[in-house]
This record gives C-alpha cells, sequence and structure tokens, in this order.
C-alpha cells in the first residue's frame, strides 16, 4: 500500500512522518502523474486558497476530482476538508465538489482562538477519547443524506464525517503522537 499525502503547501511532512512510524510506505503528491501510483490520499492542513490555487497551477484538480469519483480514497484534514466540500459559506476558495457537505472556514476565529479538545469517536473502536487540534478550524455546517458523522463538539459543531470513500476532519491528528486517525483511514483503504 502507498499513501499518497498532496504536498503543495501546509503541513504534509507531519503526515509523511505519521505514516513512516505506521511503516506505511509514502509518496508526495505534487503532479497529476503521482495520483496513478497511490492507493489512497491525505490533503492536509494549511491554506485552503493558496492550496486551491496550487491544485490549478499544477493541472492537479480535475485529475483528483477524477480519481477521488472513481473511488480513491481521500482524507482531508482542516484546509483539506475545505477543498473536498460541495459547498463553501464563503465565496473563495473553489473546492472539489468531492463531499456532500456545507463548511465554514476559520469557524473559531483566528489564530489565536485555536485551541486542543478531547472527542470520542466511535469508529476508532474504543472509549479512549482522541486528543484533537484545532487550528483556524473549520466546521461542517451542512451534511448531505450519504455523509456519515463521526464527531462533533459539545456545542453540535461537526468536525468529522466520512462519505463512501472520502474522510474530513477539522482538526489535525498529524499533530499529535495518536496514529489512531491514520489507522482508521488505512482500514478503510484495506476493506
Amino acid at each position: 500500500m502507498t499513501i499518497g499525502v498532496l504536498a503543495l503547501q501546509g503541513d504534509f511532512a507531519e503526515h509523511l512522518q505519521t505514516l513512516e512510524t505506521l511503516s506505511i510506505v509514502t509518496r508526495e503528491v505534487r503532479m497529476p502523474e503521482d495520483l496513478t501510483m497511490i492507493d489512497g490520499l491525505i490533503i492536509p492542513g494549511g491554506e485552503s486558497t493558496t492550496m486551491a490555487n496550487l491544485l490549478d497551477v499544477f493541472s492537479l484538480r480535475d485529475p483528483l476530482k477524477q480519481a477521488i469519483r472513481a473511488g480513491l480514497p481521500v482524507w482531508g484534514t482542516c484546509a483539506g476538508m475545505i477543498l473536498l466540500a460541495n459547498k463553501l459559506e464563503q465565496d473563495r476558495p473553489t473546492p472539489l465538489g468531492a463531499m456532500d457537505i456545507t463548511v465554514t472556514r476559520n469557524a473559531f476565529g483566528r489564530q489565536l482562538e485555536s485551541f486542543s479538545t478531547e472527542l470520542i469517536i466511535e469508529q476508532l473502536g474504543d472509549n479512549n477519547s482522541l486528543h484533537a487540534t484545532f487550528i483556524r478550524a473549520p466546521i461542517i455546517t451542512k451534511v448531505g443524506p450519504g455523509v456519515d458523522i463521526l464527531a462533533s463538539l459539545p456545542n453540535k459543531k461537526i468536525v468529522a464525517a466520512k462519505q463512501n470513500n472520502i474522510l474530513a476532519t477539522a482538526f489535525h491528528p498529524e499533530l499529535t503522537a495518536d496514529t489512531r486517525m491514520h489507522e482508521y483511514f488505512l482500514s478503510f483503504i484495506k476493506n
């Protein structure tokens, strides 16, 4: 199994490092041909507008949309979740329209309002909480009928969801030593 990490901007190195600790073969994805050499893709956190622009600069937008439609497992964290959305509450960037969710960017405010909290995600297979780090994080404000909500904050704001081959999280699992979200993503690639 080879997992690609979109390596145009953002914290792709942290995802690569986490996957390597799990003994997973990785590939940095920067060009359309890189998509043909992977079994799954992680779109990392970063600056969503810059990442969207770079998808266009490197002619990755359409091949990525086609690969996702064809069943490529993909996981977007933070900015990656923004890019996977069908619709954004704001007018930019233009998302991929891959997942039937509506997303609000920077839902918690500026960098100073970044925070960490504990989440229970049943799909991780135990009752142990997951330490989740939110940095200028988005939230999901609306889900379509085929979307499974995996985690919400106590105030009911949705921060993790799955639809078929697509996983989206508003938080950054790659910034902790807990590898369970990465293992969960790998498990539905194996299945």
